[in-house]
Formats: structure tokens, C-alpha cells, sequence
């Protein structure tokens, strides 16, 4: 009995947040370097006689929005500064032209949250600064209008830049927008990317978020974002963790800087590859070369063959000095994605698709070459899964 209403009772607080203790100490030494920075810089712009008008109480709601949360879409610049400026702009209205104090309080909150939904600025602590406008008191009833530039628009501006400064110092992405896609189509055609075209759709999320009706504190785009590492990490867990180390090729042939392009070209044909590490003495990857890096170099041109070219491109100039391509590290590609061997194969399959690599250089704990994964290998090992969890024993 006791244990079933302690139960009960817990059920009105919170499920516990999953941010770290260096974020939420993040967000309090952010709230108090926007607010102090804020107030001080209002002090030396308006002088001694203001007084209380240094600094507003709306912007303690603001810098929680600001420093704790900001990739809420309500954190956003124009959010604060569209929010603040239109309520402040409608409380002194409101005071002005309504005698009684509570109604014009009521009216001056509904007409900002009305004029936010129009501007696309919603920003809750603008609600407190309409609220502020018409229960200020005399001080601010002298000000009129004034109050919307001093202190609401000052302050406003100053907390936001603090708040640009800060964020970012501290790797928060502010102002919050999403990133551009890197899994793009390639080739220019309709067809969105591999990995989007099973699981959730942005249509089906789009659909959602119209029939639940109701403002989130959360861009659509991080929620795609979220749902889609959630499929993942589900999709993960159902599978089991494969890491690449299980299906690796170890016996990986390999290149050096100086190697030539005769020699480089030989391996590959004789191999069957499409492309070869290049690491150095200490077998650290520094490039990978494909057999597109030899038609992008041989400068193929339609009146002239493949064969050719490619001859030109590989045959030594046997001179001391020249500005033809001779060795492998001078047409490799240097920037090269990697995998640890201990990585699990699913967060291979978006660079696989998307990214159409056609392998991935995997390293140890050392940085070390200790094989290579193609898309041949990641396809057998995907099948092998899904013929185990498909297998029904008699």
C-alpha cells in the first residue's frame, strides 16, 4: 500500500534528463557571464540614472533559453529579439490605453503570444516583458515607448551577443541551424539518398507533426535527426554489435608515397582492386588511391583514347626534374575516412550508401592499417545477419 502510493507520488516529477554535469555547469556559468556582461554594458550605455532599467528581469527567463537550451527553436536570435521588441511594443499599448491594470496585463500577454505565432518569434519570457511593460510601475509607465529600445531592444542585444560568443566557445552551434546534408545525391537526379529511402520518410514525419498540432521546443530537423539514430541504434541492437575487426579483409595490399604510378596501376590490375591505401614506414594511412584518381589525372579528352592517356599518365619521364605526376603520393586523395576495428559495422553502411565508398581503410587503436572493408564484405556480413535472425528452429 505504502509502496504503491510512494509510486504514485514520484509520478509527478520528471523523468531524470540525460544531459552530463559539464553541460549543465556550461549553462549556469553561461547564464551568469550573459546576464553580468549584459548589465554592465547597459550601465556604462545609459548612465547612473536609470537605475533598475540596467537590466530587466525577462532576460534572466531569456539567458535560461539562451545557455541551457540553445537549440530550441524559442532560443533562436530572432526568437529574442522579434519576441521581446513586439510584446514590449504591445504592453506599452496596452498600458496606455486600458485603465485597469490585470485586464491590460491579460490583453498585452494574449496579443504578444498572438503577434509571436504571427512573426514566427515565439520566445516564452517575451510574455513576461509584456507583463513588465504594463505592471512596471511608474518608472516605466514615464518611459512609454522608450522602454521598447531601453532597456528591451539593449538588452535584448546585448544578451544575444554574449550568447553568440559563448555558445560557440563552448561547442554549442549557435545560432542553431542544421547542418547541410552530407549524404546529398551525387548525381543530380530526384532520388534522395540510399539510406532514405527505407525507415522513416521526412513525409511521414512531416504528416505526424500536422496531426499532433502543438508547438515543440525541438527544430523538425533535430527530431528527424533524433528518430533516425534511434532507428539506428534500434536497428543495432536487434542485429547485434558486428565490429569491423569480424569481417575485415586483413591481407590488405597496400602503397607508399613514393611509389610509381606504373607500379601502382600494375597492383591494381593484377589485384582485381579498385583501390589502395597509401600509408607510410609506420603503416599510418596518408591517402588511398582509386583507379579514378588515374582517369581524373590523365586529363582524358575526346579526341584522344583511354589507353592512351592512362600510358602517358604511368610511363616515368625519366628526367631529374618535371611537373609530370610520377608517384602515387602525388595524385592520392589525402583526406581519407576511416574505421576502427572495433567500430561497429552499421555506422559504415551511410558512408557506404550515401557517400558511395566503395571501401574504408580500417586502423587500430594506434592508428595502424589493419585491413580494409568493401561494400562486397559489408553485404555478406549483413546477409549472415539476416539469415540468423530470420532462422526458425524445428
Amino acid at each position: 500500500m505504502v509502496q504503491s502510493a510512494w509510486k504514485s507520488f514520484t509520478r509527478i516529477f520528471p523523468t531524470p534528463g540525460t544531459v552530463d554535469r559539464y553541460e549543465k555547469m556550461r549553462a549556469c556559468a553561461g547564464a551568469l557571464f550573459g546576464l553580468v556582461l549584459t548589465g554592465l554594458c547597459s550601465y556604462f550605455i545609459l548612465g547612473k540614472d536609470i537605475h533598475a532599467a540596467w537590466l530587466i528581469a525577462p532576460m534572466g527567463a531569456s539567458s535560461v533559453l539562451l545557455f541551457a537550451v540553445p537549440a530550441s527553436p524559442l532560443a533562436q536570435p530572432w526568437s529574442i529579439m522579434g519576441g521581446n521588441i513586439l510584446a514590449a511594443i504591445i504592453g506599452v499599448t496596452c498600458a496606455k490605453m486600458i485603465d485597469e491594470p490585470i485586464l491590460a496585463a491579460g490583453v498585452a500577454a494574449a496579443l504578444a503570444i498572438g503577434a509571436m505565432f504571427a512573426a514566427r518569434c515565439i520566445h516564452p519570457p517575451s510574455g513576461a516583458v509584456a507583463l513588465t511593460a504594463v505592471l512596471g510601475g511608474p518608472a516605466v509607465h514615464a518611459m512609454g515607448y522608450n522602454f521598447v529600445l531601453i532597456p528591451v531592444a539593449l538588452n535584448s542585444a546585448l544578451l544575444l551577443i554574449t550568447a553568440l560568443f559563448y555558445n560557440n566557445a563552448t561547442g554549442r552551434r549557435y545560432p542553431h541551424r542544421p547542418l547541410p546534408p552530407d549524404n546529398a545525391n551525387k548525381h543530380n537526379t530526384k532520388d534522395v539518398a540510399p539510406t532514405e529511402r527505407i525507415g522513416i520518410a521526412p513525409e511521414d514525419l512531416d504528416a505526424v507533426l500536422t496531426r499532433y498540432n502543438q508547438v515543440l521546443d525541438i527544430s523538425r530537423d533535430d527530431l528527424e535527426a533524433i528518430m533516425l539514430q534511434t532507428e539506428m541504434q534500434a536497428y543495432r541492437r536487434r542485429l547485434g554489435e558486428t565490429v569491423c575487426a569480424a569481417v575485415m579483409s586483413r591481407d590488405v595490399v597496400t602503397a607508399e608515397f613514393g611509389t610509381t604510378l606504373a607500379e601502382a596501376w600494375t597492383i591494381l590490375q593484377e589485384h582485381d582492386l579498385t583501390a589502395l591505401p597509401v600509408i607510410d614506414r609506420g603503416r599510418h594511412v596518408i591517402g588511398i588511391v582509386t583507379k579514378a584518381d588515374f582517369l581524373k589525372h590523365a586529363e582524358l579528352e575526346p579526341h584522344e583514347g583511354l589507353t592512351e592517356r592512362l600510358k602517358h599518365l604511368i610511363t616515368p619521364s625519366m628526367l631529374s626534374h618535371t611537373e609530370k605526376h610520377e608517384v602515387v603520393g602525388q595524385i592520392m586523395t589525402k583526406e581519407v575516412l576511416t574505421a576502427d576495428e572495433n567500430q561497429s559495422i552499421l555506422d559504415l553502411v551511410p558512408l557506404m550508401s550515401d557517400s558511395e565508398l566503395h571501401q574504408v581503410p580500417v586502423i587500430d587503436d594506434r592508428g595502424r592499417l589493419v585491413g580494409m572493408i568493401s561494400q562486397t564484405d559489408m553485404i555478406a556480413a549483413l546477409y549472415e545477419h539476416s539469415l540468423t535472425s530470420n532462422y526458425i528452429k524445428p
